[in-house]
């Protein structure tokens, strides 16, 4: 991959990768540091890097950049009033938006990863797979889980409404 092939990258997909972990982590100072690394990363690789991988390499780094952000941070995480108040469900919510950001925050860890990569950024299973280094059909089941679990947080729509 060359320079310019390079500064297009960081310029057609760095708002993607930065909403993909600014979802996941919600910390946009965090999320910012991810993508640093994960450009860096990729930039110390550019020579054996493909312009027709590019995409799928600063994904799949910048994913596991942040499980590793995630993990050393749960190690020194304290319960805080915010985190107490998370686990609580407040049914009078007026936006679709923000129910499903909430639904979505409930998920476990993993399946939020595969439901992001697969309906909010558009990847196939097989891509998601190579992502997250599942397998296809691990990828079919979490995402089903996810999209019950959903299904049963969200409820009725006529209740949201």
């Amino acid at each position: 991959m060359t320079v310019k092939e390079y500064n297009q990258c960081v310029d057609e997909h760095a708002d993607g990768v930065y909403r993909f972990v600014l979802k996941n982590i919600r910390d946009e100072d965090k999320a910012r540091d991810i993508i640093q690394d994960s450009f860096e990363k990729m930039w110390n690789k550019a020579a054996d890097i493909s312009r027709t991988k590019a995409k799928s390499y600063l994904f799949t780094t910048a994913y596991h950049t942040m499980i590793d952000t995630i993990r050393k941070d749960k190690k020194q995480t304290e319960l805080t009033d915010d985190a107490f108040n998370q686990h609580s469900v407040n049914n009078k919510y007026s936006d679709l938006k923000e129910v499903l950001n909430e639904a979505v925050s409930q998920l476990p860890q993993i399946q939020r990863h595969v439901i992001m990569l697969r309906d909010y950024e558009g990847y196939s299973y097989q891509e998601v797979g190579e992502i997250t280094g599942l397998n296809e059909s691990q990828v079919k089941v979490y995402i089903y889980r996810a999209r019950v679990f959903l299904k049963n947080y969200i409820g009725s729509m006529d209740v949201v409404m």
